[in-house]
């Protein structure tokens, strides 16, 4: 029969078991390094019944140990990191390079090393310390420090080395954790600037670009031989550059993905006027010819202003460029119960009607991408869509077929007056 001191004995390995257990659990369940480190030295105190703990971390390239957490009392800790360790003539090396724990009953071992004592005021007794290993690779050393009464114990050891096992993966994890965020922060901040760099660059170009189409559209239809030959040539350059800025700023748009909407009531015939205004340059190229019947234009919309107009921008974009030179396009209005239909009809190459819905895909384009004779990254109408679904409108294409011209209908919700 077990007798009062072995009931006991028993009942003191059980409760520190189920610590274990308890803080197996929550060193799995943190991935913030900091008080993840924190807990380690906390719990390292109270399963072994010690004064102090600390963590050091092999430095391989140097062959240096590092601490990166301690808890004695006053320890400043930015003065403890940048103290190194070496592997010769430390518990801590003979730790690693042995791969095997060490305990330290006598304050007079030589193996202490003290000058980590001097530099924070701090007298080791007796030290135990453990390997922290991860599949098989020794990553550091755990200590508990200065063992409150007795001598150190096999369950100690057995213990500790428990706590350093799960302390390993839980601090590699949160390693990880951190790299990925600071990976994730520094992609961000990237992401920002070329967005920016992107807004900034294609509104800087619009001016003198809308300049140069001027001029060529005016050289064009003025000169004559090789003199309108070579207006030719600079308009069709200067139209490309146009694309090519309409696709930086989609693309942009593209990027920045689900934003906040800042909405205000807003009459149709505004929005209307802002996307004229922004293809002016490219219709007078062209030759476009531009009918708007401005009939319930001043129906308001409770909208984003820049958003749905880069919506109507880019679907006018898409008819002046599948629509040939000296074409027509035709805006139009129609109120229907509570919303209004705002339709942008070309009389262009059309859509067949087995693409009518692919057309809004990203990237998509009609023309295979290699022979395609109109440039462009294909994000401009699949964007488009994309606005006018965050206005909780819709938007879609009708045509007969190709070279039968398009269709393209914004719905978006009327409102409401009040009574």
């Amino acid at each position: 029969m077990a007798t009062q001191e072995q009931v006991i004995d028993l009942q003191r390995q059980n409760a520190v078991l189920n610590r274990l257990l308890d803080v197996s659990l929550i060193l799995n369940s943190n991935l913030a390094i900091k008080p993840l480190l924190g807990f380690i030295m906390e719990a390292t105190c109270e399963i072994t019944s010690s004064e102090a703990a600390s963590i050091m971390l092999y430095d391989r390239n140097a062959d240096q140990l590092r601490f990166v957490a301690a808890n004695s009392p006053g320890t400043d800790m930015a003065k403890l990191a940048a103290i190194p360790v070496p592997m010769e003539g430390s518990i801590g090396g003979q730790i690693v390079r042995e791969n095997r724990s060490i305990m330290i009953q006598d304050e007079s071992d030589p193996r202490i090393y003290r000058p980590v004592d001097n530099a924070i005021k701090f007298r080791t007794r007796s030290l135990l310390g453990v390997p922290m290993q991860i599949k098989g690779e020794v990553i550091g050393v755990l200590e508990s420090v200065n063992k409150r009464e007795g001598p150190w114990t096999e369950e100690d050891r057995s213990h500790l080395s428990i706590l350093a096992s799960q302390a390993a993966v839980a601090i590699q994890n949160a390693q990880q954790a951190e790299a990925l965020r600071k990976a994730y922060d520094s992609l961000h901040q990237l992401d920002k600037l070329k967005s920016d760099f992107i807004a900034i660059a294609s509104h800087e170009l619009r001016t003198p670009l809308g300049v140069i189409l001027g001029y060529a559209s005016f050289l064009q239809e003025e000169a004559q031989g090789e003199a309108s030959e070579h207006a030719t040539a600079v308009l069709n350059s200067a139209l490309h550059l146009r694309n090519l800025i309409e696709d930086l700023t989609n693309l942009r748009f593209l990027q920045l993905g689900s934003t906040e909407l800042s909405r205000e009531p807003v009459p149709v015939s505004a929005l209307i006027e802002a996307a004229e205004h922004d293809v002016h340059s490219l219709i007078a190229a062209k030759g476009t010819k531009l009918i708007v019947d401005r009939t319930h234009g001043e129906a308001l919309v409770n909208v984003d202003r820049l958003k749905i107009g880069m919506a109507l921008t880019n679907i006018l974009n898409n008819a002046i460029k599948f629509t040939p030179n000296n074409g027509q396009i035709t805006i139009a209005m129609e109120k229907r119960h509570h919303e209004i239909l705002i339709r942008v009809q070309d009389n262009g190459m059309g859509i067949p009607p087995d693409k009518l819905e692919r057309i809004f895909d990203q990237f998509y384009q009609v023309e295979d991408h290699m022979t395609r004779r109109q440039n462009g990254m294909g994000i401009g109408l699949s964007i488009a869509r994309g606005m006018v679904q965050a206005h909780d409108g819709r938007l879609w294409a009708e045509s007969e077929g190709l070279n039968k011209g398009s269709t393209f209908i914004i719905a978006l919700p009327l409102v409401e007056p009040h009574n």
